[in-house]
């Protein structure tokens, strides 16, 4: 078609050229120009031609026209849009906070909870998720003015993140009580050489050791050593009553029982009257396992899931999809909604198994010993004892449940004389709030 075009081109060029001319011909003298009278007419394109002219024009113009969105293209860029200034402002709000601004990204009256907190189990103390780690190491220290023993055994196992280590120590020291109620009278099991390389490899390295050995009676000598001229560091027991050492025992026991002081989740139960808004969930950053930088990424890639639904994925891809969805929280919140249309509200680990939110449930009625069901969205029964924790039951980072009383428990009161059973306990009624 292009080809067809060149020619009909050319052919014209070369009828407006005028008359042609001889090699040998003067070139410096003009031509006489026929005058438009006497021209002959040139012939007109045919149907056929014209109407592929045409066509071919039409494609040409097509090929340069700009792609028309659709409704959807349209929803896309604008869903796109929001999300980068939402970003943007997640960012710039992020930023302020470096700087000390008392800003935060989201108002706290936009957030269904404030934030996640967690309770000191040695002061009672409510605390912060940065504030736990510091306020239980000042806890442990004060004890050691009631119990240096307890002190230095919550050292040993709370202070020191290495499980293996703190075992090795554990046992190592240990050993060092066995050797001294097994030989009470001789010197060399009461005295530990700090320089030695067990010592130093083993226990020295862990936090609270040396408390720990303080506290059953040790204390630090500075001794002459054979073949040296300068004295070494010791830690040396005098010899002990037989009813010392069987205390001594007692300690070492407590030792390897110990467990690490953990900062305990505050569960926040809150009562909300009924309320339309019952399924909307606006979260703080705590609930999410991403820093700051793969939130804002997290963000931005939500644009991504109108395209996704649009593709055909297998079972597989769908499952794996799900499971890396799920580990991007650390926390859950739940709300169940009880027969009188109230809600109960609680923060819960991701981890968290069924089990622990049916605990929650009962501990909040008035009647929790009764049998109760949970139906989870979608129509999902929860069975108290499936070895399932909350994000397995796509309960994270949100959800709504529905609590309903045992039917036929129900119906053997109701035949038997006997009330409803009380819903959720006094003193949360009292502090029931509007959820908006």
């Amino acid at each position: 078609m292009k080809k067809f075009f060149d020619d009909i081109k050319k052919d014209i060029k070369f009828k407006s050229a005028g008359p042609g001319k001889k090699l040998t011909e003067d070139t410096g003298t003009k031509p006489q120009v026929q005058s438009s009278s006497s021209a002959k007419p040139r012939k007109p394109p045919t149907d056929g031609s014209q109407k592929a002219g045409a066509a071919a024009l039409a494609r040409i113009e097509q090929q340069h026209r700009p792609r028309v969105l659709t409704s959807q293209d349209i929803i896309r860029n604008q869903v796109k849009r929001e999300l980068e200034a939402e970003a943007a402002a997640v960012a710039s709000g992020q930023e302020k906070a470096i700087e000390g601004s008392n800003v935060p990204v989201m108002g706290n009256s936009c957030l269904s909870v404030s934030g996640v907190y967690f309770t000191c189990p040695l002061t009672g103390a409510t605390l912060t998720k940065s504030e736990r780690e510091v306020h239980i190491k000042e806890a442990i220290f004060m004890r050691f003015e009631e119990d240096a023993i307890e002190a230095s055994i919550m050292m040993v196992h709370t202070f020191n993140k290495d499980r293996e280590k703190v075992k090795a120590a554990v046992d190592i020291m240990s050993k060092y009580i066995e050797n001294i109620c097994k030989n009470p009278t001789e010197e060399k099991y009461r005295k530990i050489k700090l320089s030695n390389k067990v010592f130093q490899d083993k226990v020295r390295c862990i936090e609270g050791s040396r408390e720990f050995l303080q506290a059953l009676g040790f204390e630090s000598f500075m001794l002459p050593v054979e073949g040296q001229e300068e004295d070494e560091e010791f830690l040396v027991l005098a010899e002990q009553s037989e009813e010392a050492l069987e205390t001594m025992k007692e300690k070492r026991d407590r030792l390897q029982k110990g467990e690490p002081v953990r900062a305990q989740l505050d569960r926040q139960a809150q009562a909300f009257r009924a309320s339309s808004y019952a399924s909307n969930f606006e979260l703080p950053p705590e609930f999410y396992n991403l820093s700051a930088d793969e939130l804002r990424r997290e963000q931005m890639q939500r644009c991504e899931v109108v395209d996704k639904n649009a593709m055909l994925r297998t079972k597989a891809m769908r499952e794996k999809e799900e499971q890396r969805e799920r580990r991007k929280y650390n926390y859950t919140l739940l709300r169940i909604r009880l027969p009188d249309g109230n809600l109960l509200q609680g923060t819960f680990y991701a981890w968290d198994r069924i089990a622990v939110l049916f605990q929650f449930l009962r501990d909040s009625l008035v009647d929790g010993w009764q049998p109760f069901d949970l139906i989870a969205p979608g129509g999902h029964k929860l069975k108290e004892t499936e070895e399932v924790a909350l994000n397995e039951s796509n309960l994270v980072p949100g959800a709504l449940l529905t609590f309903s009383w045992d039917a036929a428990v129900q119906a053997d009161i109701a035949a038997a004389g006997g009330k409803s059973p009380a819903l959720l306990k006094p003193e949360l009624m009292e502090n029931i709030r509007t959820l908006s």
